[in-house]
This record gives C-alpha cells, sequence and structure tokens, in this order.
C-alpha cells in the first residue's frame, strides 16, 4: 500500500507522533492506522532513550485548582515543537500531570518523577512520561511545578495564549463574591502581561537593593557633571531611580494595566476594590510560568519536515 502524505497527515493527527515516525509506522504496517498506533507504543521506550538528549522548549503550561479553590498546582511540561504542543492527546496528559501536582507532596522534580502515577497504578511519573514520549514521537519534558494554597481566602488561576503563559494568585480575603474573583483575575492577567518579580516591597531581598545602590552610584561618580552634585542630591537620584526600577518589578508598585486614568497602581486598585466590597484584602502572592522561558529553541522549518516525510 502506498503511503501518502494524507496517510501519514491523519497517524499524526491521532497520535501527535513525529513525521517521520508516522512514516515508518505506516511502512512497517503496511498503511494500518490502528496497527500503526500499536507500533508507535510499543517501539517507544527505546526511542524515548535516543530522543532524551533532544531540545524539549515548546509545550504548554497547564493548571488544575480544587472545587473549593482553595488550592490550586501549575505545571509546565515541554515538547520539540508547538505543533505537539496543540495536539490534543499531549493537551490531555499535561492536564494529567496538573492533576498530579495537586495533591503531590514531592518537594523538586525527580521526586515527582518517582512517585506513583495517580492516573495508572504500578507506574511512575516517569514512566508514563517516557510512554507519552512513545506515543508522541518527541522528546518530553516535565520541567516544573508549584502549588498554592490558601485557606483564608482562594487561590486565582489564569492562563493565558492557549498555554502559552500561566499564572496563580493567592488571595487573603474574607470576602469572595463574584467582584473579587474578577479583582483576582484582572491582577493575574496584569502580572501575566507585566512580568513582575516580586509582590510587594516586603520580598526584595536587601542585597539586591544594596547592589543596585552599588550600580547607581558607581554610575553616577563616572559621569564627570554628576559626580560633582552634594552628596544629599546623589544619594535622592539613587533612591529616586531604585524607586523607579520597584515600579516595574514589584506587582503592587506598577501601574495597573486597566487604569483609567493611567496613573492607579495595582496596590490602589486592590484597595479599592477591597472597600466596595467591605473586604479584607491582600494578594499574598503569585506564580508565573511562561513556556520556554530561558530555554534555548530549536529552529523548525516544518515545511521541509512535511516534504521529508511525504518523499521515499
Amino acid at each position: 500500500m502506498a503511503i501518502t502524505a494524507a496517510l501519514v497527515k491523519e497517524l499524526r493527527e491521532l497520535t501527535g507522533a513525529g513525521m517521520m515516525d508516522c512514516k515508518k509506522a505506516l511502512n512497517e504496517t503496511d498503511g494500518d492506522i490502528e496497527k500503526a498506533v500499536e507500533y508507535l507504543r510499543e517501539n517507544g521506550k527505546a526511542a524515548a532513550q535516543k530522543k532524551a538528549g533532544r531540545i524539549a522548549a515548546e509545550g504548554i503550561v497547564m493548571f488544575t485548582a480544587a472545587e473549593d479553590e482553595k488550592k490550586a498546582a501549575i505545571v509546565e511540561v515541554n515538547s520539540e515543537t508547538d505543533f505537539v504542543a496543540k495536539n490534543e492527546l499531549f493537551r490531555t496528559y499535561v492536564k494529567a500531570v496538573a492533576d498530579q501536582a495537586l495533591t503531590t507532596t514531592a518537594a523538586d522534580i525527580d521526586a515527582f518523577l518517582a512517585e506513583e502515577w495517580k492516573a495508572e497504578a504500578g507506574k511512575t511519573v516517569n514512566d508514563a512520561l517516557i510512554a507519552q514520549i512513545a506515543v508522541i514521537g518527541e522528546n518530553l519534558k516535565i520541567r516544573r511545578f508549584a502549588q498554592v494554597e490558601e485557606q483564608n481566602g482562594f487561590v486565582a488561576t489564569y492562563n493565558h495564549s492557549e498555554g502559552k503563559i500561566g499564572v496563580l494568585v493567592d488571595v487573603v480575603t474574607d470576602v469572595v463574591n463574584d467582584e473579587i474573583r474578577e479583582m483576582a483575575r484582572n491582577v493575574a492577567m496584569q502580572i501575566a502581561a507585566m512580568r513582575p518579580e516580586y509582590t510587594s516591597n516586603k520580598e526584595i531581598p536587601a542585597d539586591y537593593i544594596e547592589k543596585e545602590t552599588e550600580i547607581l552610584r558607581a554610575a553616577i561618580m563616572n559621569d564627570p557633571k554628576e559626580s560633582q552634585k552634594p552628596e544629599k542630591v546623589i544619594n535622592g537620584m539613587i533612591q529616586g531611580r531604585i524607586n523607579k526600577e520597584l515600579k516595574e518589578i514589584v506587582l503592587l508598585d506598577q501601574v495597573y494595566v486597566k487604569a483609567e486614568d493611567g496613573k492607579q497602581s495595582v496596590a490602589k486598585y486592590v484597595e479599592q476594590v477591597a472597600k466596595a466590597n467591605g473586604a479584607k484584602l491582600e494578594i499574598k502572592g503569585f506564580v508565573r510560568f511562561e513556556t520556554g522561558e530561558g530555554l534555548e529553541k530549536k529552529n523548525e522549518d516544518f515545511a521541509a519536515e512535511v516534504a521529508a516525510a511525504a518523499g521515499n
């Protein structure tokens, strides 16, 4: 039976496996789709070892939240290509990883991979990962996970751009209603868009301020005009520049992106919502994951891959 590009495409859409893996499976099974799926499964473990060194910097971020909103978990699972990241089989698997992360007691990725896979008894999380690599045909990696729990309020969740960015927000409040939830979602959107590094000034390490002060002072002293100014003025300049920097990296100090006047800070926005609802309200913390953040990405030529798979 002739193995057409359409048949390869059908198997890839069904399994999420790579183009060349799909073509090989179809050749080995004389074009039988069902047998090709089984072939991909059976030959997966050895393939997974070969794929382990390949760059996996695409993928998705996904979260799972408890029904009572008191706890949520977020995970980043990487794939080699964006094509696989959009595959329903892969997304279903990542959702299972997020479900696992919601109840895990693991302190790090190694411990997480070693624990029993809740979706299938007798397997570890790592066993399930290898099985997915076998079916999908790309190197996959569970890169990181985090849990947020808040008994004196709730955990807000937000997913941006089909899983490219995920955010959890720890909200302490004595009132939980639609307006408070909307506020929390707006803050989560702020975090996704503006990339804050800290929630409030209280989180900033003392050595961070010291280092920034040293850098700014050195820059001023190397400027012939600026260095001649009185010490009091120089100190004021340094503090002003640090304050400006903190407004960019501290969530509550950032300008709220939806502020009508373009000036209201996130802290003032939260305060406004709290007052309107008679609530004691605090944004206690957040987690922000962005797919592939800090990872090297490979160059892809999808058209060339399709052409190669369709050729002899």
